[in-house]
């Protein structure tokens, strides 16, 4: 990646940022320039006119469809007059539009407010009463209308009856009962609030709008929401009609302000003195003399574009490309997860990609469901999207363990195992588990020791967090414990290098702790234990990969001892539903562990993630 400055004349600008779009290869660099001459922004007038242009655009756009935005066929620069032109008239246009949209809010407020009256019609629907009559108290009756528990109706109504009042129930749903408690006013009206309340009633407002009973009601709204719903369809036509004669001269404007957005999307970059304009960004190297050949296609003026290597201290700045490989991208999705590489950090996308497939495959390996898995993914391409190419080579994967087991939607003895199966030997299959966790571990803090060495960082390249000191210690731990499963004994070397590595890991953190010596005794001590601790669990993390394989095989043989008591449709019918269990539980479950694996046990080891995305100025469809 370069960093370049290109200095051209103001006039030049929209024209530079047409050039700068349609290559796709500049990113802006939003800092302004050291040169404190160049402190005036440029082009203010133009995105405040962009804004307000498109917002129109926008809106309007919303009352009448514009169809999906085509490529740019001829480049052209958008002067101010033609834009504020553009502004002016969309004004206008949406000045007549917002007439209809007012129309449409007015009806939807409307529709809003009979449904909710519908809403609250819903709680009394099962009486045939006035409901007006309900709303206030009389002369001589006290209405409540409310919602009460069914566990506590019985001891309500039995309460209400000594305070000389009935209740009636009139609807019940789920757990609650709707009723309708009337009696004399007067002295006990206190005494039955206080029964009310323990019962936990709640009171029901009937709305003022409710004023008939409610089968008339309901009659009443449906009418409304169908008058609602033709004044809408006929205010739809007459839009259209309205809109019919401005439909090309809308997407032209589109066009327009497709061709304006460059200059607008500039705008944080830009800086000027006079007649000189400032622009800077990163470039791909590759892309750099294609750039220039571009601009210089491009400008009637001359310019000055100088492109230099990345500072030390803009690391953090300079942005990483996509990955564009069409295999790599669905796990290039999964690695932005955890975070965007650092420029200089190694991508550790096609890596990620390599062992993914290697411990999916080998913890679900079946010839039968990983065809299921790659079949299904092919099926459903068009919904994944760039996702897919995961789904079927994660299938492919499976495929080929599964040739290497022998395995047939669970059946071993169908295909002849070109490898052998995993029960077969399940301490093998635990020892090449173990050694692959243990290339795993290494591979990972060799990638960290690379990564801080490129940024400069010597000092965690050796002493830090899986550096080369931890290496060293945890190769030698590795090479003892080696020796100690042959017999020989741990070794004096491994011993001696274990030591080492851990004296100067615990002198390291000496030097750094700032506290008692009591205090500092009891980190170092800490932290030594985590170190070994770490290693040996994260090596041991590892002894999944083959219990996943040996899980697999054994869910197989319990779903074919279930079928062998079934029938034959019984049988049959166990396979397919064991198949289906086996693929979704297992399935995902084993795609966790591995992603665990990798995070985890991987990427927290040698990748930062604090980078960011290469986010090119390019034309962007203004679609509706």
């Amino acid at each position: 990646m370069k960093h370049v400055r290109l200095l051209v004349l103001t006039e030049d600008l929209p024209q530079a940022s047409l050039a700068l779009a349609e290559t796709r290869c500049f990113h802006p660099d939003t800092r302004p320039p050291t040169e404190t001459r160049l402190d005036t922004l440029p082009g203010r007038e133009y995105c405040e006119i962009f804004n307000q242009a498109k917002s129109r655009l926008d809106k309007i756009a919303r009352l009448v469809p514009l169809d999906t935005a085509s490529a740019i066929d001829a480049m052209r620069v958008v002067e101010v007059a033609e834009l504020s032109a553009l502004n002016d008239w969309l004004g206008r246009l949406w000045g007549e539009a917002s007439g209809y949209e007012e129309d449409f809010r007015r009806l939807d407020d409307e529709e809003r407010l009979v449904k909710e009256q519908q809403t609250a019609l819903e709680n009394f629907a099962h009486l045939n009463i006035d409901l007006g009559m309900l709303r206030t108290k009389t002369r001589f009756l006290d209405f409540y209308v409310g919602l009460v528990p069914r566990e506590n109706l019985r001891q309500l109504e039995g309460a209400t009856g000594l305070a000389k009042h009935i209740l009636h129930v009139y609807m019940q749903q789920g757990d609650t009962a709707h009723v309708v408690i009337v009696g004399p006013p007067g002295a006990r009206q206190s005494q039955l609030a206080a029964v009310l309340a323990a019962a936990g009633f709640q009171n029901l407002p009937i709305p003022r709008e409710l004023d008939r009973e409610p089968a008339a009601l309901q009659q009443d709204l449906a009418r409304r929401l169908l008058d609602i719903e033709a004044q809408r369809q006929s205010l739809r036509k007459t839009l259209e009609g309205w809109g019919e004669p401005f439909h090309d001269t809308l997407l032209a404007a589109r066009h327009t302000l497709m061709l304006a957005e460059p200059l607008v999307t500039l705008d944080p970059s830009l800086r000027s003195a006079g007649q000189l304009a400032h622009l800077a960004g990163w470039v791909p190297v590759s892309a750099v003399a294609h750039l220039e050949q571009r601009l210089r296609a491009s400008l009637h003026h001359p310019f000055d574009l100088t492109s230099r290597d990345p500072l030390p201290d803009e690391r953090r700045l300079v942005p990483t490309m996509p990955v564009t490989n069409p295999l790599l991208a669905p796990f290039a999705m999964l690695v932005n997860q955890y975070g965007i590489p650092a420029y200089g950090e190694i991508d550790p996308t096609p890596l990620f990609a390599v062992t993914f497939l290697l411990m999916f495959g080998s913890m679900f390996g079946d010839v039968g469901q990983g065809a299921v898995i790659a079949g299904t993914a092919w099926s459903f391409r068009d919904r994944l999207g760039r996702f897919w190419p995961f789904g079927l080579m994660a299938g492919l994967s499976s495929m080929v363990f599964g040739l290497l087991f022998g395995s047939l939607f669970g059946y071993e003895h169908i295909l002849p195992a070109l490898w052998m199966s995993p029960l077969s030997d399940p301490l093998l299959m635990l020892s090449i588990a173990l050694g692959w966790g243990v290339v795993f571990l290494t591979v990972a803090c060799l990638l960290a020791i690379y990564n801080r060495l490129a940024i400069g960082n010597r000092a965690d390249a050796l002493l830090g967090h899986h550096g080369v000191v931890n290496l060293i210690f945890y190769l030698s731990l590795i090479a003892g414990s080696l020796r100690v499963a042959r017999g020989d004994g741990f070794g004096s070397v491994p011993a001696a290098l274990i030591a080492s590595s851990l004296l100067t890991l615990g002198w390291q953190s000496w030097r750094h702790q700032q506290a008692s010596i009591g205090e500092k005794i009891l980190v170092v001590f800490i932290e030594t234990l985590e170190t070994v601790v770490g290693y040996v669990s994260n090596t041991l993390s590892f002894l999944r990969v083959a219990a996943f394989s040996l899980n697999h095989v054994a869910l197989s043989i319990a779903v074919f001892t279930l079928a062998g008591m079934m029938g034959d449709f019984g049988h049959v019918l166990t396979v397919i539903l064991g198949n289906v269990f086996v693929l979704v539980l297992e399935g995902g479950i084993v795609m966790i562990q591995v992603m665990r694996l990798q995070y985890y046990e991987g990427f927290s080891r040698y990748f930062s993630g604090d980078g960011h995305l290469f986010a090119p100025l390019r034309f962007r469809p203004l679609n509706h």
